[in-house]
């Protein structure tokens, strides 16, 4: 039917457009049902027109043996006429035409795999920690889109994936993923050519996950309370779904593992909330959700100082929530805690004094807290550290740990630095990233551009995977990154630059393999594909986004 393609093909260029001015998942999943089910409908109709033509084929035969009063034919055939004219009929609108379990597609519309059958089929041969950490995502809505972060460090807050000699719980978490996309459990959320950042679980896998598990539910006061037992493992699970939600409202026992916020925006807490959620090892409180449209605040911040007795906590999630300004020093004393998530708190300020003592944590991230103007002594003793996130570079005074004490973290596997407005780089600093050896993601962004950084150079680490600088204030790369010494450089590299005063792409290190390239918002950025694969051999794909020449394009180049 002409129309449904028409307005494919609208929503595709308007999708596009709304890419272009900001990304907001949220509506883009709206976006992504509308595609999905016009989808459906455009196949419906190929599968009514064939089904029309069988039964007209049909009724055809029918109506030459009538014309020529064949009876012998009519009589022998007339029970399988009927019948074949009532089984076309009854296809004309197939059962299945609109039942979501019938086909799933990713992001980009590819077909995945065929039917509910084979997935719940795949779904039975995953193995018991691939099933446990995909049942507890279903902590997230139906139809979520899921960031695999998110997945990742809740498996790492329940004990699912830990750390090992051969392995770290990151890469465990990864394996687990495979599992997932490899059985279909999951469907990849994005560009296929991309390595995987999201993901949504399908409508029959959901389906399957909710019937294999015992539910409880009760209301407390605007708290949603479920509970998820399965076999030898519980997941006792508290949903915050209400706008607005007071904790320390209910009765529950003291068997709650995961506090999680699914759609709360105003938050508040009664004294001593926390005394039924001793054993909580999971306290999502701010958002999962990516876009910022999803606005999280509390009362008060006062319901900080009773962290400190949650005493198994390992997982702690106070993402993008507004009005907390300081974390209390007590906070030191979760000595179990792995995972600290304050990204995005726009209104905190001060951090304790000495976070020496977190020695467990793994993950800790401060990105995005643009109030924020120094990084607290002790970071540099946390050597179980895998993923530092937000390293602020100010004042020597704010600024008590440097990259070169950073250098004890041997685990450093992601790191990203914010150099503030007020930020001193010291002389050859960024020459040491050559010794982070377990570096694989690496993020500079600068908060002001200034004459001082006009001498930047840096040496990168050999096993560097990602490299994105934001807001670089140079004109060029050109003799800014150095090559080390050590000579089995990078395989393969993902290059993304955002903002800044970049003019051109000239480079001088022929040691690079970039394979993926980002480009956005470089007003004074001149630049043509054909020039990017002469600079960049390797180039397979490359995103553009409002440049100078570009407002938003993708390019693929064949392997």
């Amino acid at each position: 039917m002409k129309a449904v393609s028409v307005l494919l093909k609208e929503l595709r260029t308007a999708r596009s457009k709304f890419h272009e001015r900001g990304r907001d998942e949220s509506f883009d999943a709206k976006l992504e049902k509308l595609r999905w089910d016009l989808n459906k409908i455009a196949g419906v109709f190929v599968r009514v027109k064939k089904n029309e033509e069988d039964l007209l084929d049909t009724l055809a035969e029918v109506h030459y043996h009538l014309r020529k009063l064949d009876r012998r034919k009519l009589n022998k055939d007339m029970d399988g006429f009927c019948k074949r004219i009532k089984n076309s009929a009854h296809k004309l609108v197939p059962m299945d035409a609109f039942d979501d379990s019938s086909k799933e597609e990713d992001h980009n519309g590819g077909q995945i795999f065929h039917s509910s059958q084979e997935t719940l089929k795949d779904y039975d041969s995953l193995v018991p920690l691939s099933k446990y950490c995909l049942l507890s995502l279903t902590v997230f809505p139906k139809n979520a889109v899921i960031r695999k972060r998110n997945a990742i460090n809740l498996w790492i807050g329940l004990g699912f994936v830990k750390d090992a000699e051969n392995r770290t719980a990151e890469e465990l978490g990864e394996y687990v993923i495979d599992d997932l996309l490899k059985c279909n459990a999951i469907v990849r959320y994005g560009n296929r050519k991309n390595p995987l950042n999201k993901f949504r679980i399908p409508p029959s896998v959901r389906r399957r996950l909710e019937s294999d598990v015992s539910k409880y539910y009760a209301n407390h006061r605007g708290q949603y309370f479920k509970v998820f037992l399965y076999e030898t493992i519980e997941l006792h699970q508290l949903k915050l779904v209400q706008k607005r939600v007071t904790l320390g409202d209910w009765y529950c026992d003291d068997s709650i593992r995961t506090v999680f916020n699914v759609g709360a925006s105003y938050l508040n807490f009664r004294p001593q909330w926390v005394n039924a959620l001793k054993n909580l090892e999971v306290l999502q409180l701010g958002r999962w959700q990516n876009s910022p449209l999803h606005h999280i605040e509390v009362e008060s911040e006062e319901f900080l100082k009773e962290l400190k007795d949650l005493r198994q906590l390992k997982y702690l999630s106070l993402r993008g929530i507004s009005k907390i300004s300081e974390l209390p020093s007590s906070i030191v004393e979760l000595e179990r805690l792995l995972v600290l998530d304050l990204k995005a708190c726009h209104n905190l300020e001060i951090l304790p004094n000495d976070i020496s003592s977190m020695r467990s944590l793994t993950h800790l991230i401060l990105s995005q807290c643009y109030l924020l103007q120094g990084i607290p002594k002790g970071i540099e003793k946390l050597t179980n550290l895998q993923v530092l996130k937000g390293f602020v570079i100010s004042t020597p005074e704010k600024t008590p740990c440097r990259i070169s004490d950073l250098v004890n973290l041997k685990k450093l596997k992601q790191l990203s630095i914010h150099i503030g407005s007020e930020g001193v780089i010291k002389d050859m600093e960024f020459l040491l990233f050559e010794d982070f050896f377990e570096l694989e993601c690496l993020k500079i962004s600068w908060g002001v551009s200034n004459s001082s950084y006009d001498n930047f150079q840096a040496i990168l680490p050999s096993r560097l995977r990602k490299l994105h600088l934001e807001c670089f204030p140079g004109e060029s790369l050109l003799g800014r990154f150095l090559p080390g010494k050590r000579k089995d450089f990078l395989s393969s590299l993902e290059l993304n630059i955002s903002g800044g005063k970049l003019e051109n792409m000239e480079v001088d290190f022929k040691w690079w393999k970039v394979d993926i390239l980002r480009l956005k918002y470089l007003k004074r950025l001149t630049i043509d594909i054909d020039d990017l694969k002469s600079l960049f051999p390797e180039l397979k794909y490359v995103e553009i986004k409002q440049i100078s020449k570009y407002s938003y394009i993708e390019h693929e180049w064949d392997s």
